[in-house]
């Protein structure tokens, strides 16, 4: 059985529709699904909520689809690298729940391994915690996060075979291993995708292929930087 489709359109044409919930993986820039998001772009659905760690930059990332009006709703814990997001925030475009770095990646693996709701003591006595169920733990107060389980789930990983296992690299096993079981449909591009017959070994896997539905090649030129930093010589 082989879950490889030729082209990132193929795979995401046939699943995007208009309202759904997409969770995203990378950290910054790393790891970031590129050729899966261009494919949503593509494809042109609207009112999409959008979950991430982080909402890319400027024209690259998931600002591609900030700039292309696609996206209703944001659940993020860090987006000061985007302008355009900060400007559709502000001019009421775009709805944002604000979600600590932790919480968020609990409320994606909560969702995975299909628990609906944990308490946590993150938040607590902030804007975070309006309107949220409050009680207490050995004297310490805790708030109700709701698991997080998204339509589709759009993640990189830097080796793949053809049942779907994923391997991930340095940072990007941040948020991708984690949004790739959260979601009912997950697609996943590979830098690089084994050939028939030859597998991930068993300690190589980091998302089994029962979690993963698709899979495509990576643009291989499609390594972006979010912030170039180089040492100046003496």
């Amino acid at each position: 059985m082989t879950k490889l489709v030729p082209r990132a359109a193929d795979a995401i044409q046939a699943i995007a529709r208009d309202g759904m919930t997409v969770a995203v993986g990378g950290f910054g820039l790393s790891g970031n699904p590129s050729t899966l998001i261009r494919a949503l772009v593509e494809t042109g659905v609207r009112d999409l909520t959008v979950v991430s760690n982080n909402m890319g930059v400027d024209g690259k990332g998931l600002g591609l689809l900030l700039e292309n009006k696609q996206v209703a709703k944001v659940l993020s814990s860090y987006v000061g690298e985007n302008r355009l997001f900060a400007q559709q925030y502000l001019d009421g475009e775009l709805e944002v729940e604000f979600v600590p770095q932790g919480t968020l990646a609990e409320r994606l693996r909560a969702g995975g391994a299909g628990i609906p709701a944990f308490y946590t003591p993150t938040g607590v006595g902030t804007p975070i915690a309006q309107g949220k169920p409050e009680a207490e733990f050995d004297g310490v107060r805790a708030i109700l996060e709701r698991g997080i389980v998204a339509d589709l789930a759009l993640v990189r990983a830097h080796r793949a075979d053809l049942e779907g296992n994923l391997r991930y690299r340095l940072t990007a096993r941040n948020f991708n291993p984690l949004v790739a079981t959260a979601g009912r449909v997950t697609v996943a591009e590979a830098d690089e995708v084994l050939p028939e017959g030859e597998y991930l070994g068993p300690d190589d896997i980091h998302t089994p292929g029962i979690y993963v539905q698709h899979i495509v090649a990576a643009d291989p030129a499609d390594k972006q930087i979010e912030q170039r930093t180089l040492r100046v010589e003496s």
